[in-house]
């Protein structure tokens, strides 16, 4: 692989990460409601999505996205009513601890795989960015195609996690019920934000 190349595209990529979005205020609001622990599995889960997306982005899912817009926006809007409806019930549920009497990471990780994986774009952005940085003249594109997915999920957990974390212990700080029912306020509101945002964004 071209090193010069591949230094561009972890700089580009880095780059990415620390740009908030989707996965990165997920991973924010579930940490502020259920705590650091809750917060990590969250960015887990959305690395495990974009494993995903980048497999279907190798086999051509993308391609089938693009052929066939009604089956994208279809995707889409369940994502976006996913995230809408988690909020909502976060939002009704408030005053209780996350997850009652289940450690609130239980779900963590499924929540993060389902938001990243009803989010087609990943799969349209995955499709359309690594290929600009793979060379046909530097060996297996199979192997570099993997590498580059690879060091994608890589950051992505480092980067999500760490807001996953940070925002988590921040959290940990507040116990008191009347905190409590603001962080859970905050985390809806990020949730029903999000179901919106992806909902309206074409």
């Amino acid at each position: 692989m071209n090193g010069s190349l591949f230094a561009a595209y972890l700089v580009t990529v880095l780059v990415l990460m620390l740009t908030p979005g989707p996965d990165m205020l997920f991973c924010l609001a579930t940490g502020v409601r259920g705590g650091s622990r809750a917060g990590f599995r969250a960015a887990l889960g959305a690395a495990t999505g974009e494993v995903v997306h980048i497999t279907a982005a190798a086999l051509g899912l993308a391609t089938i996205f693009r052929a066939a817009p009604l089956l994208f926006d279809a995707v889409r809007l369940g994502g976006a009513c996913y995230l809408i409806l988690l909020g909502l019930s976060t939002l009704r549920n408030r005053s209780r601890h996350p997850g009652g009497s289940v450690r609130p990471g239980a779900h963590a990780y499924r929540r993060g795989v389902a938001t990243n994986l009803l989010n087609p774009k990943m799969a349209l952005f995955t499709v359309a960015f690594l290929p600009q940085f793979v060379d046909p003249g530097a060996g297996s594109l199979i192997l570099q195609f993997i590498v580059l997915g690879a060091c994608f999920v890589a950051l992505e957990i480092v980067v999500d996690g760490t807001v996953g974390l940070v925002a988590g212990r921040l959290a940990d700080l507040f116990r008191r019920r009347r905190v409590r029912r603001n962080l859970n306020a905050v985390a809806g509101s990020i949730y029903i934000g999000l179901g919106v945002r992806i909902a309206v964004d074409r």
